[in-house]
């Protein structure tokens, strides 16, 4: 095998024959658009879910690195701003920057909404990209994202993709072997972004969506995957912050990232640690994920 192609995309096994029949398809490809070449890779390498739908946001992902290593070409995006960053015009719904403030219990009708159209993903990704320190950026993988909402309007945005590939201390508390891990890793979600707008300043808010959000999640993962989901996974930069709401949250601290991060090739801890915290959605979470006790 070259020495630059990946053992492992997005999860899954790779090797040389599967990088020649996504060349293959990208060659193929009619409409040359991205999105339509994600289909044809995940029909070509039955890249689907439990449920037999194609993985298409992991097949995007995954492609996208591939580009980015040299190892394809894809054809240029259908809207882009030029600089490498996805250009996100501001949508017609936008919330308005008025104060709220006040005690928990005054936010009546207080609710995750899922994001299930063009509509209110637009509006999530916007969020993100304007008012989160990481911007916007897909969610790998299975995800479920929700906007926070309450009877007077818009309050944030919560999202969950994909778990992290390796984590050395969360596998270390899980105690499942590599194999148990590249089975059940589909089982483990992870808390990839999570916004409370800056105008929104209620105490215990941020703790309470996340009492909520697990709920909602453990209900509407199986029922749009197919597949039960029983960890939760987030990793908080430190010290920028410092993870109370987690933690007001019942979330469990594991401990610290490397700062290695998911390409980092020459063991040199690069980027910024963030702590470990996980939130178990089952009791029996460690036979689920295949571990014998």
């Amino acid at each position: 095998m070259d020495q630059g192609i990946p053992s492992r995309l997005c999860g899954r096994p790779f090797n040389e024959t599967d990088l020649a029949r996504i060349r293959h398809e990208i060659a193929l490809a009619q409409p040359p658009l991205r999105a339509e070449i994600a289909r044809r890779v995940c029909r070509a390498l039955d890249w689907t879910d439990i449920q037999g739908r194609p993985k298409l946001m992991s097949a995007r992902v995954g492609l996208l690195r591939l580009h980015r290593a040299g190892l394809i070409e894809l054809p240029p995006p259908s809207c882009g701003n030029g600089n490498g960053r996805r250009y996100l015009a501001r949508p017609e719904t936008w919330p308005e920057p008025v104060p709220v403030s006040g005690p928990l219990r005054t936010l009546s009708g207080l609710h995750l909404a899922p994001v299930s159209d063009r509509r209110t993903s637009h509006l999530w990704n916007s969020l993100i990209e304007c008012y989160h320190y990481l911007g916007y950026s897909p969610l790998p993988g299975a995800q479920l994202r929700y906007l926070i909402q309450w009877d007077g309007g818009l309050l944030g945005a919560i999202g969950f993709g994909a778990a992290a590939w390796k984590v050395a201390a969360r596998d270390r508390w899980i105690g499942w072997t590599p194999a148990q891990r590249q089975a059940q890793l589909g089982r483990v979600l992870n808390n990839a972004r999570f916004l409370i707008l800056p105008w929104v300043q209620v105490k215990h808010l941020a703790s309470k969506v996340l009492s909520v959000a697990a709920r909602q999640v453990a209900v509407d993962f199986p029922a749009r995957y197919g597949e039960r989901v029983v960890l939760l996974e987030t990793f908080v930069e430190t010290p920028r912050f410092a993870g109370t709401c987690y933690r007001a949250a019942n979330w469990q601290s594991l401990g610290e990232t490397t700062g290695r991060g998911k390409t980092d090739r020459t063991h040199q801890a690069a980027l910024p640690r963030k702590a470990v915290y996980v939130y178990p959605l089952a009791a029996n979470f460690r036979t689920a994920l295949g571990v014998v006790a």
